[in-house]
C-alpha cells in the first residue's frame, strides 16, 4: 500500500491511499498521516479497502503539484549512520578518531517540517556547504522503552525515502560544542509516497531496504547505492532509540547517507562522501558543493524496476 499527503488548509495536509501506478487516488476521510499512525490498527482496515478500490480503476488524478511530505511534521526525527563504509571514508579523510561501531550513531533532529518531493529548498548562503544526503527511514507505531530489536521490528509500520540536507561548513563549527547540530540541519525532504514493507517483496529483508537508490545532481549521475549494507538494521535503530525513552507513534527514523563498499563504482549518494574520496585518493577535494540553481534527484529502484517511493526532485534556492 503507498501512502501520501495533499495539501489543503491544514498543516497536516490530506491523507490519500494511491495506486500501484502512483496516477490515482482514494482519500483516507478525516485522516492525515500523524492520526492514522496513532491509531494503525484501526486504520489500516479502510486504507486497506481504498487500496483495494483503487486496482479496480477507481480514483481521481493525483496531480503532483499538491503533493506534500507523506507525514508533513512528526513528533520525532532520529537519524542514524548505520552505513560502516561512509563512517570510515570520513574517518580517513578528515583524520577523526575510530568510532565506536558496537552502537548505533544517531542524533534528534527538526521534526516540525519535511519539505515535499517537488519544493524549492531555501537556504540562506553557498558558502554554507550546502549538501544532500540520500537515505532511507520508516514510521513506527508507539514503541515501549526497552524493547528488543527482534521485538521492534513489528513496530515498523511505513518506509520513507529522504533527502537529509546538510550544512557541511557549518556542522564542524557546531560538532565542536559536543551540544550536535541546529544550524547545519534544515528541513528533510521526503518522497512523495510512505509504503507499506511488503510493497518491496524481496526488497525488505533483515530489517534493511535492498533497493537501489538512484542520485542524480543537475541531471547528472551522481550514484546508485543500495539500501542494505547497514551495519545495523532498522529494528536495531529503533531498540537502540528506546533504551531509555518510549517512542511516540509517528517517530521516524533514518537510515543516515546511504554508502556502499563499492563506491568506486556506485558512487556515493552525499557529496561530503565524494570529497572524502578525493582527499584520500588526491590529498584534496575536487567536487564543489552546491550551489544555488542547482538540482538534485533522488529515486528507489527495486529489483524488479518498480519505483516504490517515487522521486525527490528539488532545487535549491536562495532563502
Amino acid at each position: 500500500m503507498r501512502l501520501a499527503t495533499l495539501r489543503n488548509a491544514r498543516p497536516d495536509g490530506e491523507l490519500v491511499v494511491v495506486s500501484a501506478d502512483g496516477a490515482r487516488y482514494l482519500s483516507a476521510p478525516g485522516l492525515n498521516l500523524i492520526s492514522a499512525i496513532a491509531d494503525w490498527d484501526a486504520a489500516l482496515p479502510m486504507l486497506g479497502r481504498l487500496s483495494a478500490l483503487l486496482e479496480t480503476g477507481a480514483g481521481g488524478h493525483l496531480d503532483p503539484a499538491r503533493i506534500m511530505a507523506p507525514m508533513p511534521r512528526s513528533w520525532q526525527w532520529l537519524d542514524g549512520s548505520a552505513f560502516a563504509t561512509h563512517g570510515e571514508l570520513m574517518q580517513i579523510a578528515f583524520n577523526l578518531p575510530p568510532v565506536d561501531r558496537e552502537r548505533p550513531l544517531m542524533y534528534q533532529g527538526m521534526s516540525d517540517r519535511f519539505y515535499g518531493p517537488n519544493d524549492a529548498i531555501p537556504l540562506p548562503s553557498e558558502a554554507d556547504g550546502i549538501d544532500f544526503e540520500g537515505e532511507f527511514g520508516v514510521i513506527v507505531d508507539a514503541v515501549p522503552m526497552g524493547v528488543t530489536a527482534e521485538e521492534a521490528a513489528s513496530h515498523i509500520k511505513l518506509l520513507v525515502q529522504i533527502n537529509d540536507w546538510s550544512l557541511r561548513a557549518i556542522a564542524p563549527v557546531e560538532m565542536k560544542t559536543g551540544f550536535g547540530w541546529i544550524q547545519a540541519k534544515p528541513p528533510c525532504s521526503m518522497a512523495p509516497f510512505a509504503v507499506t514493507p511488503d510493497e518491496l517483496g524481496a526488497d525488505w529483508a533483515n530489517g534493511r531496504i535492498g533497493a537501489d537508490l538512484s542520485v542524480t545532481w543537475n541531471g547528472e549521475r551522481f550514484g546508485l547505492v543500495r539500501g542494505d549494507q547497514m551495519g545495523f538494521s532498522f529494528p536495531e535503530l529503533i531498540a537502540h532509540a528506546a533504551r531509555s525513552r518510549d517512542l511516540v507513534a509517528g517517530t521516524i527514523i533514518g537510515s543516515g547517507t546511504v554508502s556502499n563498499a563499492e563506491y568506486a563504482t556506485r558512487g556515493s549518494a552525499c557529496i561530503s562522501e565524494r570529497r572524502a574520496i578525493e582527499m584520500i585518493a588526491d590529498g584534496k577535494p575536487s567536487t564543489a558543493f552546491m550551489a544555488f540553481g542547482n538540482t538534485v534527484r533522488m529515486e528507489a529502484i527495486t529489483s524488479d524496476g518498480r519505483k516504490p517511493f517515487g522521486a525527490i526532485d528539488q532545487k535549491v534556492v536562495s532563502a
